[in-house]
């Protein structure tokens, strides 16, 4: 099936390339993708191209790759060329999916039928950068996509459409992500065959009240504070995975990545971080309320293991005491 609907698509990681692809599988021309430039990843650091840039290359789409698309930002030639690119291609509508860059308004007026975001939270609860990982770290119980005619605020334009999934017991963000992701591609497909029906989507101003922002996850964040409950600690190891990881530092200054951890109640009154027990299930840490039993860990240039394989080549024991980051 082919649509008329013309959709120029920005945006850069997988959660993006996934709607890309549906929106190019559903036959909606798309003349231009925005991605953000090539960036240096892997042991050797080399250039590597994102995935909505490799979607796109594959199958034969314009790619442009500016630096900022702010005229009055650090690059101002190169912001100015790209919205002289936008404004001589011709299209409908915008849709954006994670994409990196801040758009201004300057941007935002070119589409006719202005720009979609697909954002992974229920809106207005986790505006910002990293609303997956927040959610599993807040506990909270559920979560989804929501569209939104973008303004030139952070996540604040009014909501088009939005779909709810349960966060489970054992979602890590890269499970919701995927799922998130499909969700995403399949709303934004829905809408924009709805647009190209009707000219335009209905849409509703987000509540003022239930604000919340999902500030952008940072390596330091990684540090399990064994002070906490051990509820909270096994929600920040799901959320973590699989970028930064939870850390913990042994006394001696071994540090282990741990990936998977389950709270149970607690065991004696042993100091939070002491280990109380070593096993193939699991190895068991006091916290500050209750225990973790971790799972799956990984040595410094090593592989994520089972526990059972991990202890095969480390020498933890009950009694030894992972440090306590400084508190905040």
């Amino acid at each position: 099936m082919s649509h008329s609907l013309r959709v120029v698509f920005a945006g850069t990681p997988e959660f993006a390339a996934a709607a890309l692809a549906a929106i190019h599988g559903a036959g909606f021309p798309i003349p231009l993708v925005l991605t953000m430039p090539d960036r240096p990843a892997g042991r050797g650091m080399k250039l590597q191209a994102s995935p909505v840039k490799r979607y796109a290359e594959e199958h034969g789409l314009a790619v442009a790759q500016p630096t900022s698309l702010r005229r009055a930002g650090k690059y101002p030639a190169e912001a100015a060329a790209a919205i002289d690119q936008l404004r001589a291609t011709p299209h409908d509508v915008m849709v954006v999916a994670a994409y990196g860059l801040i758009l201004p308004q300057e941007v935002l007026d070119i589409a006719p039928l202005g720009c979609i975001n697909i954002h992974a939270s229920l809106l207005p609860r986790w505006r910002g950068a990293a609303p997956i990982h927040r959610a599993i770290e807040a506990g909270d119980a559920e979560t989804g996509i929501t569209l939104m005619q973008m303004d030139a605020g952070l996540d604040t334009g009014a909501m088009i459409s939005g779909i709810r999934t349960p966060v489970s017991a054992d979602d890590t963000t890269a499970t919701l992500h995927d799922r998130l992701a499909q969700d995403g591609a399949r709303l934004i497909v829905e809408a924009l065959v709805e647009l190209e029906r009707s000219g335009k989507l209905a849409s509703t101003p987000q509540p003022a009240e239930g604000v919340t922002y999902a500030e952008k996850i940072g390596k330091h964040e990684a540090a399990l504070d064994w002070r906490r409950p051990a509820a909270v600690l096994a929600r920040q190891v799901r959320a973590f995975d699989p970028f930064p990881g939870g850390v913990a530092t042994l006394e001696d200054g071994t540090s282990v990545k741990i990936w998977a951890a389950a709270a149970e109640p607690t065991r004696g009154g042993d100091a939070p971080g002491t280990i109380t027990s070593v096993s193939p299930e699991g190895v068991v840490v006091a916290c500050g309320e209750g225990a973790l039993r971790l799972t799956q860990l990984q040595k410094p240039g090593g592989k994520r293991l089972p526990v059972r394989e991990f202890l095969a080549g480390s020498a933890l024991a009950a009694g030894q005491r992972f440090q306590l980051p400084e508190a905040k």
